[in-house]
């Protein structure tokens, strides 16, 4: 492992990044053809919802899909006609980016801005997964939301559905509220030509690194703390994995954008390098695709790179193939989210949210609808998800949100 262009090594710390020694969809005509002939029915609705029971460790998962709308190729050949224009896509290029398929797992603020990207440039196909819901403090970072959905603490995924679907009518948007994990991963990630990394905590990251090597699919890291941006492209079998480089996840207390805080222009320079590696790879120019670990500060301007060029022999994911983390023995059962709240997951568990609703009635404030639940007893809130997850606010107690939720939900 090497450094260059460098005066000092000094990358992100937090869960959203790597540890530091310091501190912190377009169709093609016959394929829409196909597809109006198959959802007919759903054409003139806005979305389609489908709550579908899963396999055992699965979590059912709610899933909102966008139809695809007919376009000319007078209106998609305007549309990205400047895209064209740079010589390394041109027109074949952007034949490849219409029909790719790019998942894009978390929905804050680099995934946001990642996502705006990619349905911009013309993405065929967006799959966007997301635990969280939107919340007044996102606003000055997360570009695909609105007060409104503040207020409504409506689902990261379904916000940034909603929003990408009012500029760009001519892609394939599918939004996952769901928390990826061991048991729902190989069916949200299913097809996906790339994964783009756009999370807040370590062992998802893991996770995600696990079904790379596994099913040999490419996964970009990219992340922001303060002014520090970062990013990494794993290609499995060409490049070094998040395991080469750091085996284990940081020891001790790192930083989060709760604690130091975010510049909104870190986060999109973490999106940008991020889609433009992406761009890279679906149009198959994998020669000019980035082979380090990036950190970039933009208030300081000081750039390190960590060669990641090579696989590791040794590494106990793509060396060893052990997948420790896509086997569910390293993730914890409880998850701190890093803001006085802690999430609690519930297999196989769906609710009724009618029934819910009013046996809570008596105990607090109620406020739901179809994607979420909201439970406000002071100084507690409890956020409840169709698919049983939880989000309790107003604790980082583990043992003290495990109690409050099997009073109030149910154990």
């Amino acid at each position: 492992m090497t450094v260059c262009s460098s005066s000092q090594t000094r990358l992100p710390c937090a869960p959203s990044c790597f540890p530091a020694t310091r501190r912190h969809g377009l169709f093609s005509p016959a394929q829409n053809a196909v597809y109006r002939s198959t959802h007919s029915s759903q054409l003139d609705a806005t979305t389609t919802l489908d709550v579908t029971p899963r396999r055992l460790r699965t979590f059912p998962i709610l899933r909102v899909v966008v139809p695809v709308l007919s376009a000319t190729s007078e209106t998609i050949a305007e549309r990205y006609s400047r895209q064209v224009l740079f010589a390394p896509i041109g027109a074949a290029g952007q034949e490849k980016i219409a029909a790719a398929r790019v998942a894009i797992v978390g929905c804050g603020a680099t995934g946001a801005a990642a996502a705006a990207l990619l349905a911009r440039a013309g993405v065929g196909t967006l799959t966007l997964i997301d635990r969280d819901f939107v919340e007044e403090s996102n606003l000055q970072r997360q570009v695909l939301f609105e007060e409104e959905d503040a207020r409504n603490a409506t689902p990261k995924a379904e916000a940034a559905r909603r929003r990408i679907a009012a500029f760009n009518s001519q892609i394939a948007i599918h939004a996952h509220i769901a928390d990826l994990v061991p048991g729902n991963i190989h069916e949200l990630l299913n097809g996906a030509q790339i994964v783009l990394d756009a999370t807040d905590n370590f062992e998802t990251r893991y996770l995600i690194n696990d079904y790379s090597i596994e099913q040999a699919v490419p996964w970009i890291y990219a992340a922001a703390i303060g002014s520090y941006a970062a990013s990494m492209n794993i290609l499995p079998g060409q490049t070094a994995c998040l395991a080469c480089l750091f085996p284990k996840p940081p020891s001790g207390t790192v930083e989060t954008c709760d604690t130091a805080g975010i510049l909104n222009t870190a986060v999109n320079f973490a999106a940008s390098l991020q889609v433009t590696e992406t761009l890279k790879y679906l149009i198959g120019d994998l020669n000019a695709m980035r082979r380090t670990l990036l950190s970039y500060d933009l208030w300081t301007n000081e750039r390190s790179e960590i060669s990641s060029a090579r696989p590791d022999s040794e590494c106990e994911v793509c060396g060893k193939r052990q997948f420790v983390h896509l086997a569910g023995e390293a993730r914890p059962h409880i998850t701190l989210c890093g803001r006085n709240s802690v999430q609690i997951h519930e297999h196989n568990r769906p609710v009724d949210f009618a029934e819910l609703a009013a046996r809570l009635a008596p105990h607090g404030t109620i406020r739901s609808n179809e994607l979420l639940l909201r439970f406000e007893r002071p100084p507690f809130t409890i956020t409840v998800f169709p698919d049983g997850r939880a989000l309790i606010q107003g604790t980082t107690d583990p043992v003290q949100a495990r109690t409050l939720y099997a009073r109030y939900i149910g154990s």
